[in-house]
């Protein structure tokens, strides 16, 4: 009689909707997905969603696959929330929350962010203590604003979450967060260099090598920032530590057994790099390039990086996952397109024909490089400019920077970006762009080197199912990840890099940051650069 197959749950739950994978444990086949939409509000910088429809959508994801799955629900061993990160939730004393949650992307709170990275010491303190600056997509920036804007509520707020500490409450009746998704609030540090305290405050062992995290909540930033650590979850060792069964109520909303192990979880960015199979029991340094409406560039390390122009992020095993982030990416390009009656893919190089036009595509104006005040730029028409060639350069002009932006991460985590063997490692390319054929070419010629696109298109959710069955089973999520191949696709070679179109496209940027990308008039309402990933 053949063994009863065990499948675990990974929910990804993003701004915009919930899915929920349901994997086999013992292979990582993905056997289905279920999907249930949120509602984000809000307008003049303002993002908010109820946390109770991001419950109600994980519930129903999670039947959905199950169902299309075709297991029975007492085959379902493990479940974890990989969630949206740096969400303020605000709990009332029945456990409730107070109000909508505030979102990573809401803006409003920019202000109290520049008050506080001139707090510590400025920039240096903050980076020493938590790895990041502030800007207004970190937690500790939100919880200010709800303080000065709505005092009555911070003052009966209970408990503060995280959007999937939240879920994972929900699940086992337990407040816990982990490493990872802790290390985007801007009051947790991870490292060496980090004060501790409490109980929630002690070092951590990492699950996944034996490898020591010195993660802890810092009391002099909670402090500063108003928020006692009483109504902060606890700390797990992990993403992937197991912290209960389902409750009552929770089994009976899924409609799974009281039985199924709940992981604690971890944020998006996390869960997808367990899915790719990076960590300490996996790949280091080995970067990652995502394409979507932002660019990221990210990699897990065992060197604690300390640099304004990136989130120095824990993951979720013990490593750390430095990122750095571009505002302009696939939106901006498909802007371009639209203005120029264009389909995405109908493009050519931007030296194409021996023009050389530069299009720097900062529609929102930039993070990385720090333009906030930037709009787009297009230079180098000519009569006999091919529309093709000029959409052709919008593309090369967001994955220079991104590019430019890799460059930047990997020589925080001490590695030279020219060396051979740096060089030869291949990118992980992922997100929405990674599907398109003309983001595709253009990372290879700009970047010259070898890529791998992986062909799993729901690494969160898949990384999620990961530290699931690590909690279930006591494996190592990344060494369990790699082992299903989840991170595994085509592998494009590298092709000669277009050192022509490089330098191009930097000596505008250098010509124009002082002058064309300087602080100049904004439409109403549009939003800061600060704390958009």
């Amino acid at each position: 009689m053949p063994a009863r197959r065990s499948v675990v749950i990974g929910v990804d739950s993003s701004t915009q909707s919930t899915k929920a994978a349901a994997v086999d444990a013992a292979t990582g086949e993905l056997l289905a997905v279920g999907r249930a939409p949120h509602t984000v509000t809000g307008s003049a910088g303002a993002r908010e969603s109820d946390p109770g429809e991001w419950w109600s959508a994980l519930a129903a994801a999670v039947r959905t696959a199950v169902r299309e799955a075709g297991v029975p629900a007492s085959a379902v061993t493990g479940i974890a929330v990989a969630g949206q990160q740096h969400g303020l939730v605000t709990l009332g004393a029945d456990g409730r929350p107070l109000r909508p949650a505030l979102l990573w992307n809401d803006t409003r709170s920019a202000p109290q962010a520049a008050a506080l990275a001139d707090r510590l010491g400025g920039p240096a303190g903050w980076l020493r203590r938590t790895g990041s600056v502030p800007v207004a997509s970190m937690t500790a920036a939100k919880w200010q604003w709800l303080r000065e804007h709505e005092p009555r509520r911070a003052e009966a707020v209970a408990g503060v979450r995280l959007p999937h500490d939240h879920l994972t409450e929900r699940l086992a009746g337990v407040a816990v967060t982990d490493p990872g998704d802790a290390s985007g609030t801007c009051w947790y540090g991870s490292g060496d260099r980090t004060e501790t305290g409490g109980a929630s405050g002690a070092a951590h062992a990492d699950a996944s090598d034996g490898k020591e995290s010195a993660g802890a909540y810092d009391h002099g930033i909670l402090d500063l920032i108003g928020l006692d650590p009483a109504l902060l979850p606890a700390v797990a060792p992990g993403g992937a530590s197991p912290v209960g069964t389902l409750t009552a109520a929770a089994a009976e909303a899924l409609g799974l057994p009281r039985t199924v192990v709940v992981a604690a979880g971890t944020g998006d960015n996390m869960a997808a790099a367990v899915g790719l199979g990076l960590g300490g029991a996996g790949l280091l340094d080995h970067p990652v390039v995502s394409l979507g409406t932002s660019g990221t560039v990210f990699a897990a390390t065992r060197a604690r990086t300390a640099d304004a122009g990136l989130a120095g992020f824990a993951a979720t095993d013990g490593t750390h996952l430095p990122l750095g982030c571009t505002l302009n990416c696939t939106l901006a390009v498909d802007r371009f397109a639209t203005l120029l009656g264009l389909d995405r893919e109908d493009a050519l190089p931007g030296g194409a024909g021996g023009g050389g036009v530069v299009v720097l595509p900062y529609l929102d104006g930039e993070r990385t490089p720090d333009l906030p005040h930037a709009a787009g730029l297009v230079t180098g028409l000519r009569h006999g400019t091919d529309p093709r060639s000029i959409l052709g350069a919008a593309y090369e002009g967001a994955v220079f920077t991104v590019l430019r932006a890799l460059d930047h991460l990997l020589a925080a985590c001490g590695l030279d970006p020219a060396a051979p063997d740096v060089r030869d490692r291949p990118l992980r390319l992922i997100g929405g762009g990674a599907r398109g054929r003309v983001w595709t070419e253009t990372v290879r010629r700009l970047s010259g080197r070898p890529l791998v696109v992986p062909a799993a298109d729901e690494l969160v959710a898949l990384g999620a199912a990961a530290l699931a069955a690590a909690a279930v089973s006591g494996a190592a999520p990344v060494a369990l990840a790699t082992a299903w191949g989840t991170g595994t696709g085509e592998v494009l070679p590298a092709v000669g890099r277009d050192d022509e179109a490089w330098d191009r496209i930097a000596g505008v940027l250098s010509a124009a940051t002082p002058t064309l990308l300087t602080p100049g008039p904004r439409e109403p309402g549009s939003a800061s650069a600060d704390g958009v990933r």
